[in-house]
């Protein structure tokens, strides 16, 4: 049985900017992650979940593992667990994805930060 503790349109405010819960199903969930202008998630990795994201505004610069590209308008990526990644908006105007996390495991608590430029710890 999966462990999920998010709600339907439950709202979480982070220095970079907000995330919105738009479902929650068996051993997933999506959520629209919106990052300000000149703004940057932590460099992390999480150790129960997978995540897909797709770019649906903006042009955010995404790093996994190695990788750093930037992406456009329905591009998308997949975030195997335990990888490093980092979604990052050097632009001047505002980034959205669709983020869809898929594990047994879902909840802000499942991250470990390893940069972040808000001085937060994991």
């Amino acid at each position: 049985m999966s462990e999920i503790k998010y709600n339907l349109n439950e709202i979480g405010t982070r220095p970079w900017g907000t995330w919105k819960c738009i479902t929650v199903g068996d051993k997933y969930i999506a959520k629209v992650i919106t990052v300000n202008p000149h703004q940057s998630l932590s460099l992390q990795t999480h150790l129960h979940r997978d995540e897909h994201w797709t770019v649906v505004k903006g042009n955010p610069t995404i790093t996994v593992g190695d990788i750093t590209k930037t992406y456009g308008f329905g591009q998308s990526i997949d975030i195997l667990v335990q990888t490093r990644h980092r979604l990052e908006n050097l632009t001047n105007e505002v980034v959205e994805i669709v983020e869809i996390q898929m594990g047994d495991i879902l909840d802000e608590t499942d991250i470990v930060r390893f940069e972040d430029m808000y001085g937060r710890n994991s």
